[in-house]
Parts: C-alpha cells; sequence; structure tokens
C-alpha cells in the first residue's frame, strides 16, 4: 500500500474513533481553570471607584500625588519636602519665608483643584452606575477630568520651576541626597567600617 494511502486511512480511523466514544484514542486532555480574578477586585466598594482613600486625600490636601515626579526625580527641588527637610539643608529665614509663600499659594489652588477633580470623577463614576453616559456625555466628562488633572500637574510642578532659584546649588545637592537620590558609589568617600583608612585608600588607588 502507497505511504500517502496508508495515511489518510489512518487518520479516518482516528476521527471514527473519536466520534465513537474515542475507545480506540484518547480524544479527552485535562483541563485547567484560569484565574480571572480582576487586579481590581475589591475597588468596586469604592465610593469612587477611581479613587482610592489616599487619592481622595491627596486631592483634597493639595498634595503632590506624584503629579511633579518628571522634575522631582531630575533633581530639581519643590517647596513641600524643602520646607520639611529645612534644618538639615540650613535655610535661612528669608528662603524660609519665601518657599513658604510658594507653597501656601500653590496648596490653596491645589485643594480647589483637587475638589474639582473629585466631584469631576464622582459625576462620571455616577453616570455609569445609574446607565446615564452617552457617547457625547462621556467625552465631555472625561476631557473635564483631563483638563483639571492638567491644571493639576502643571502648578505643582510649576513650583519645582522657582523653588531651586531661591536654593544655593549646595542645598539643592543636600535634598537630593536627603531624598535618597544620590548613589555615591565612590570607595574613596565611602570607606568601609572596620578599615583603616589611609590602607583603604591606598588600595583603591585614592589621591
Amino acid at each position: 500500500m502507497r505511504p500517502s494511502i496508508r495515511f489518510a486511512l489512518l487518520g479516518l480511523f482516528v476521527l471514527v474513533a473519536a466520534g465513537c466514544g474515542g475507545d480506540a484514542v484518547e480524544a479527552s486532555s485535562p483541563t485547567t481553570t484560569a484565574d480571572h480574578t480582576s487586579a481590581y477586585a475589591g475597588e468596586e466598594a469604592r465610593a469612587i471607584k477611581t479613587l482610592s482613600d489616599n487619592d481622595i486625600e491627596e486631592l483634597r490636601n493639595g498634595r503632590g500625588w506624584g503629579l511633579a515626579k518628571a522634575a522631582e526625580l531630575n533633581g530639581v527641588p519643590g517647596p513641600s519636602h524643602v520646607l520639611e527637610m529645612k534644618a538639615e539643608i540650613g535655610l535661612s529665614a528669608e528662603q524660609e519665608a519665601e518657599i513658604q509663600a510658594i507653597f501656601e499659594e500653590m496648596n490653596a489652588e491645589a485643594r480647589l483643584l483637587g475638589e474639582k477633580m473629585i466631584d469631576q470623577e464622582w459625576a462620571l463614576n455616577q453616570a455609569f452606575l445609574n446607565g446615564e453616559v452617552t457617547e457625547e456625555s462621556l467625552t465631555r466628562m472625561v476631557d473635564e477630568i483631563s483638563e483639571t488633572l492638567a491644571e493639576l500637574r502643571v502648578l505643582h510642578l510649576a513650583t519645582h520651576l522657582v523653588t531651586p532659584g531661591i536654593l544655593t546649588p549646595e542645598q539643592v545637592t543636600q535634598y537630593n541626597d536627603l531624598r535618597g537620590y544620590l548613589s555615591n558609589d565612590d570607595p574613596c568617600q565611602n570607606i568601609p567600617e572596620g578599615h583603616d583608612e589611609a590602607q583603604f585608600k591606598l588600595h583603591n588607588d585614592c589621591d
């Protein structure tokens, strides 16, 4: 019998056997149950589904909410944390007063925008809850939220633009060091405890 005919008949036999209950061929395979649990599980209990309690607290208190990371993580200080570490970086009374004024003006406006955004997210949530969303209303609500968020982000970032000009370069460096953004792996400056300083520097070719 030619090989091609033999394989064709074998394939037909398998199909027939499977159709008859699979006595001749094992047609079934173990099944597994996938876990479809959402990463959002539990958040359905929130009053505003898109905002956690911490998010709401941040917005209501005019805090940064991570919106100034583009400046903060690139070494450009903001007023809030500068004031928190005023003793460590040696702020003068004049510097403190100027930065405090910047912070208070920003914080007052951020609180208003934060409350506005909370209300907007609440409205979006209620519209979906009550089945009142249309394509037109959805576009409008999301655009309004996006506009408020953009205003908030600009507001927080803008304070990072003016704050460094009030500080000395040394204070900016101290700020970033205290915030944990500077990694100093220079062995000539970081002598391990228990090592002889002169010998350690000699071994590492320090000047």
